[in-house]
């Protein structure tokens, strides 16, 4: 397992407060609690009973916040061994099996199809060209339906990139060093 160097607490729904140890890996930045709860505050009506996507899971930031606050369902994709085995860890510290970790690279995973999500969190690491990738791959991959909701997380000072004509931005915001936005999937 990863070894741990911070902390991210959860900032709302039924684990409020808890601390989650982040696992000491490359490029890992747990996403802002000021943009966790502004994201989780766009989403309150829609993420009880939901089903969810994240992308590039990392910290879990943004999969536990959305269990936490009553999400039914989360998929977290993860390439890093040491990072998936942590992930399950806090999983298992929460004692929540709606959580699905899975060890793979989340490209590759996306070329796949399955079920749609109601929510996708796509935040890549940072030092990586991936969202344009992952968006058409989420696009093309049956992994979104009408009504579905997709966050996008990058650099304060980076440009968004190209959504898909069917992807309407209904929020787009900058805290500190990240740039968020929300889209609706057109029906």
């Amino acid at each position: 397992m990863a070894k741990a160097s911070a902390r991210l607490r959860l900032v709302g729904g039924r684990w409020r407060g808890r601390r989650l140890s982040v696992p000491d890996a490359p490029g890992l930045r747990p996403t802002p609690d000021r943009v966790r709860e502004t994201l989780f505050n766009w989403l309150a009506p829609l993420i009880p009973g939901a089903r969810c996507l994240d992308v590039f899971a990392g910290s879990g930031a943004l999969g536990f916040e959305a269990l936490s606050r009553g999400a039914r369902e989360v998929v977290m994709l993860e390439r890093a061994g040491p990072v998936a085995r942590h992930l399950m860890a806090s999983a298992q510290a929460l004692g929540t099996d709606e959580a699905q970790i899975i060890h793979t690279d989340a490209l590759r995973w996306l070329e796949g199809g399955g079920k749609p999500f109601d929510i996708v969190f796509l935040d890549p690491p940072f030092g990586q060209d991936l969202w344009s990738t992952a968006i058409a791959r989420l696009n093309a991959g049956g992994w979104l339906k009408p009504g579905s909701r997709v966050y996008l997380e990058l650099p304060a000072r980076g440009i968004l990139p190209v959504l898909p004509p069917t992807w309407d931005l209904v929020r787009d915001k900058t805290a500190g060093e990240v740039r968020y936005s929300l889209s609706v999937v057109a029906g």
